[in-house]
């Protein structure tokens, strides 16, 4: 608990550092107000992922102190992460990082965890068998996974608090399971990602002091994926079904994108849009449980629209964390839940929106 703590308390500090130092330097702002993904009216910092990476950064330095052994872990972690940190932060400050360039920085960050980490994708369980995957796919496959849910937490990070909670959650899954079957490498990692994550929301949500950037997207992707890898792989009865549905919000998400943007639009995967799901919870439902116009109201449905998606999220993570080790009930829930997004998004975009989810309008 140390180390969720510690985290926190640096995250904390940074964050409002860099909310106060932030406002002065045009660079590090959010000022594209008129895209169509954005829902605020005013520039914004966005490189708080900067404040997460150092705060992890000092706890693993703390602990490599304390724990020499836990601490080498997570230093060759930290190197990894760096990278896909590093494209995601220039990007967040020069706007000049193409997308291609960060998914290859994050796909060489996921090589470097294969290699250093042995992170790797060894084996997929099934039903009553396991699937022993030789190293031709187990490189490729890994690499793409990783890189896979960085990018996908990028994708849903487009309200205060969204995808920060959703990876606490996540992280906190991660924690419970690993003090479950003893792995105190991921327990400690996990509890320092939280942390950070905790401290940087306080300023995230609800108002929006502060963004994620893709820098901490990026970060915390990377390092869900990594150690979701970590958990399974190093403790086979862990089964590796439990990782898919602890993440399938964010990648379920990101592949249904791909497929709605390239086969029913035909446009290109990397084109932005305004209707990712939490973009249509957000015009379709939340609009008119805040009916107003002005800037609070603004600020107010983009607060009241990331609550509906941590209930999706949790809908996966719940059945995850109880059912760790069995593979059938994992699997179950793993369809599901895809049955069950596709259903909703269906209604939604159709103007369908089941009542349950509609508040009473304000005004």
């Amino acid at each position: 608990m140390a180390s969720f703590l510690i985290g926190f308390i640096f995250s904390a500090l940074f964050t409002l550092l860099i909310i106060k130092l932030g406002r002065r330097h045009v660079a590090t702002m959010d000022i594209d107000l008129a895209s169509v993904q954005k829902v605020h009216l005013e520039a914004v910092p966005r490189i708080g992922g900067i404040g997460i990476f150092v705060a992890v950064l000092l706890t693993g330095a703390y602990t490599m102190w304390r724990e020499p052994l836990i601490g080498k872990w997570i230093a060759l972690l930290m190197l990894c992460s760096a990278v896909a940190f590093g494209g995601g932060i220039v990007e967040d400050i020069t706007k000049n990082v193409s997308a291609a360039r960060r998914l290859l920085l994050t796909l060489i960050a996921a090589a470097l965890g294969f290699y250093l980490l042995n992170a790797q994708i060894e084996h997929i369980d099934w039903i009553s068998a396991i699937w022993i995957l030789p190293l031709w796919i187990s490189l490729p496959l890994t690499v793409l996974a990783v890189a896979g849910v960085a990018n996908a937490i990028n994708i849903i990070d487009g309200f205060n608090g969204l995808a920060s909670a959703v990876s606490l959650c996540m992280l906190l899954s991660l924690a419970y399971v690993a003090l479950q079957v003893g792995d105190m490498f991921v327990l400690v990692a996990a509890l320092m990602v939280a942390g950070a994550i905790a401290g940087f929301f306080i300023f995230n949500y609800p108002v929006g002091l502060i963004f994620l950037g893709d820098g901490g997207a990026y970060f915390l992707g990377f390092m869900l994926g990594e150690l979701s890898i970590l958990l399974v792989m190093r403790n086979p009865q862990v089964s590796t079904w439990y990782a898919a549905l602890l993440l399938i919000y964010p990648v379920f998400e990101t592949l249904f994108s791909v497929y709605r943007r390239l086969f029913l639009r035909g446009h290109s995967p990397s084109m932005p849009d305004g209707i990712h799901l939490h973009s249509l919870i957000f015009r379709r439902i939340v609009h008119w449980t805040v009916g107003r116009q002005d800037g609070r109201a603004l600020m107010h449905r983009n607060a009241l629209t990331s609550p509906y998606l941590w209930l999706i999220s949790l809908m996966a993570v719940v059945p995850a964390t109880l059912l760790w080790r069995h593979t059938w009930a994992l699997m179950a829930f793993s369809a599901l839940f895809v049955v069950s997004y596709i259903w909703l998004y269906a209604r939604i975009v159709r103007f369908r929106a089941p009542r349950w989810m509609i508040l009473g309008k304000r005004k």
